[in-house]
């Protein structure tokens, strides 16, 4: 049951996946969307890394740094100004607070106390630039104090810590308090993406350093500590979801590809005449059948 999750709203930056995946994503869905066929909830119109699910309200995004959140800035205005319990979450990284839409999100959020969390996952490297090439702050939660909203600075790797930061500002922002700004302080262990070769910026001895302090582990070495973990349940779970993914990419490559048609919807409510017929010259044509009709140049 989902209820709880509404009617909160997610506007994901690069690294979000597990927030669908912890709201009702399914694994099914996400290889559906990575091979792009009739089962990609998002028709085919995303890249693999920005993933997104209407029904879990996560709203798609830009790869143009920080553009997601003004969005949700002016989403949470809307549920401010309608009245409704919303709150929305906008994610960034460290690298996208050095962006004119950063600075337009704080200010307008702040200005008109938005019902919004600003997560910025600070991993510490905008692929090769260092947070230290990005500003002059002591911190990036402490910009939030220029702007007139708390500004709260967690252990990222702390998964507990994070998510008592996370409920704070949630409830807060819920009963009318506005904005708040949480720095989620972390590191990226591997490069930005496959084309990525971070030995070449960055010293193995600082990845060692980051390398002891993995959150998995740490959460691990909680839950055995006060009882809620022990090996035949991290083993039994790990067999389930394996085979709960082996299962998702079984499903998902029997499916066929996506319709012609679906590369037409969802540009418009109602679909306008011209590009009626241009789907209809589309679906003749990939079923090698003979147009009859004018088609618009």
């Amino acid at each position: 049951d989902l209820a709880f999750l509404a009617p909160d709203w997610v506007f994901p930056a690069l690294r979000e996946l597990g927030v669908s995946l912890w709201r009702g994503t399914t694994f099914r869905e996400i290889v559906c969307q990575l091979i792009g066929n009739s089962g990609d909830v998002l028709i085919g119109r995303q890249m693999p890394m920005h993933f997104s699910d209407r029904k879990v309200n996560s709203v798609a995004w830009s790869s143009v740094i920080g553009t997601q959140l003004p969005h949700a800035v002016g989403a949470a205005w809307a549920a401010k100004l309608q009245k409704k319990p919303d709150v929305m979450i906008g994610y960034i990284g460290d690298g996208g607070t050095s962006s004119g839409d950063f600075h337009a999100a704080m200010n307008f959020a702040a200005v008109y106390q938005a019902p919004v969390v600003i997560f910025c996952q600070n991993n510490q490297w905008a692929i090769s630039v260092p947070l230290s090439a990005q500003t002059r702050s002591s911190s990036i939660a402490i910009k939030a104090v220029a702007y007139g909203m708390p500004g709260i600075r967690v252990d990222g790797n702390d998964l507990l810590a994070v998510i008592a930061a996370q409920r704070q500002a949630v409830d807060r922002a819920r009963a009318g308090g506005g904005p708040t700004l949480i720095e989620s302080v972390t590191f990226r262990m591997g490069g930005h993406s496959s084309s990525d070769d971070p030995t070449r910026y960055r010293d193995a001895e600082l990845v060692r350093y980051w390398e002891a302090r993995d959150p998995v582990q740490r959460f691990e070495t909680w839950l055995r500590a006060v009882g809620h973990l022990v090996d035949a349940d991290l083993e039994q779970w790990t067999n389930e979801i394996n085979d709960e993914i082996s299962a998702a990419i079984k499903a998902a490559e029997a499916m066929p590809a996506p319709p012609i048609e679906s590369m037409f919807a969802d540009v418009y409510r109602d679909m306008p005449p011209q590009l009626a017929e241009q789907m209809r010259y589309a679906v003749a044509m990939g079923e090698g059948q003979k147009f009859e009709g004018a088609f618009p140049l």
